[in-house]
C-alpha cells in the first residue's frame, strides 16, 4: 500500500472511532436509569378529579362536569363565605351567635344528621362554630352561622350563591348551608368544588390552616355527664403524609364523598371523590388517587430532570 493510500485508510478510521465514541450507549448512566410513568390511574368511582395546584395541570378527571348532590361537602361554600366575611372585618372570631329554639330544634342530632351538640340558647363564638362547622360537619353549627349572619338561613343562602357566582363555580347552586337533602336544589360538580378549595385555600391560607386540620373536637355534654369529643371526618387526615383539610359528605342521594386536599414538598394536590357505597370504600379511593397524583409528579419532575442533562457529558443544561 502507498503511503498516500495508508494515510487515506487512518483518516477514515479515525473518523468512524470519533463519531462511535459521540453517540452514547444505552446504559450510558446505569447509576440514573430513567423513571417509569405510573399506571394509568383506574377507579370505579363516577365522579373523580386530582388537581396539581403549582402546575395547574388536571391529573385525572371522570365526570367532573356532572352535577350532583355534595351533601356535607356544601359546608366548604359555608366556611369560604365566612372566612371571606373576616378577612374583610365584617366579622369578627369572636363574635356570638345566639342557638335560637327553633333553628336547635331543626338541627339537633335527633335528625340523623351531623351535630357538634349544641344547646338551645348556647351563645357560640364564630370561632367554635367554625370548628363545629368543618371538623364534625355540624348542621347546627352551619344552621347557626347562617342566621348569626343573614338573620335566616334563606338569606344566608343567596349569599352563597352570590359568591359562588362570584369565584367562578358557573355550575353550582346551593339550597341550604349544610348540604340537607332539598329535592335537588343544592348541585355542584366537581370541577366547581375544585375551584372552590382552590380559591378557599389561596384567599384564605390562615383559615385554612386553623380550622381544616382539626383532628377531633370536644363541644358538648352527653346524658351522662361527659364531654362529648368527636374525631374529624377526613378520611385521610392523619393517614396520609401531608393532608391537610377539606370535607366530607355523605346523604344516600349523593353517596359517599370526600373533597380533600394535601401538600408535600411545596407541591399541593386537591381531589375530589363522589357517588362511592361506604366509608371504605371513600377512605380507599381517597388514599388511592393521592398516592397515584404525587407518584405521578414525582415520575414527570425526574424525567424533565433527567431530559436536562446532556447526553455526552451529563452535565445539566442551563
Amino acid at each position: 500500500m502507498g503511503a498516500r493510500a495508508f494515510r487515506d485508510v487512518a483518516a477514515a478510521l479515525a473518523l468512524s472511532i470519533a463519531a462511535s465514541a459521540a453517540v452514547p450507549a444505552a446504559s450510558a448512566n446505569p447509576a440514573h436509569p430513567p423513571s417509569a410513568a405510573p399506571a394509568p390511574y383506574t377507579t370505579q368511582a363516577p365522579v373523580v378529579m386530582l388537581k396539581d395546584l403549582e402546575s395547574g395541570a388536571i391529573l385525572f378527571s371522570r365526570g367532573a362536569d356532572k352535577r350532583f348532590a355534595p351533601a356535607s361537602m356544601a359546608k366548604v361554600m359555608t366556611a369560604y363565605v365566612v372566612l371571606d366575611l373576616l378577612g374583610k372585618g365584617k366579622l369578627t372570631r369572636d363574635t356570638k351567635f345566639t342557638v335560637s329554639p327553633a333553628a336547635w330544634k331543626k338541627w339537633n342530632s335527633s335528625t340523623g344528621g351531623s351535630s357538634m351538640f349544641l344547646s338551645p340558647n348556647e351563645r357560640v363564638s364564630v370561632d367554635d362554630l367554625l370548628k363545629g362547622l368543618i371538623t364534625v360537619s355540624g348542621n347546627d353549627a352551619a344552621a347557626v352561622l347562617a342566621i348569626g349572619i343573614d338573620g335566616s338561613e334563606e338569606a344566608f343562602v343567596k349569599r352563597m350563591n352570590a359568591v359562588a357566582t362570584d369565584i367562578g363555580m358557573m355550575s353550582s347552586r346551593f339550597g341550604t348551608p349544610n348540604g340537607w337533602p332539598d329535592g335537588g336544589i343544592t348541585r355542584v360538580s366537581a370541577s366547581d368544588l375544585v375551584t372552590l378549595a382552590e380559591r378557599l385555600i389561596r384567599d384564605h391560607p390562615e383559615g385554612y390552616a386553623r380550622y381544616f386540620a382539626i383532628p377531633e373536637l370536644t363541644h358538648g355534654v352527653s346524658p351522662d355527664g361527659r364531654p362529648i369529643v368527636q374525631a374529624n371526618r377526613n378520611p385521610i387526615l392523619g393517614r396520609f403524609d401531608g393532608a391537610d383539610g377539606l370535607k366530607t359528605g355523605y346523604t344516600r342521594e349523593a353517596g359517599y364523598c370526600f373533597l380533600g386536599s394535601a401538600e408535600r414538598g411545596g407541591r399541593r394536590l386537591i381531589m375530589v371523590v363522589a357517588g362511592l357505597t361506604s366509608q371504605k370504600a371513600r377512605a380507599e379511593e381517597a388514599q388511592k388517587l393521592m398516592d397515584w397524583g404525587f407518584a405521578t409528579r414525582a415520575a414527570t419532575a425526574a424525567g424533565q430532570q433527567a431530559s436536562r442533562k446532556s447526553p455526552a457529558t451529563g452535565a445539566m443544561r442551563r
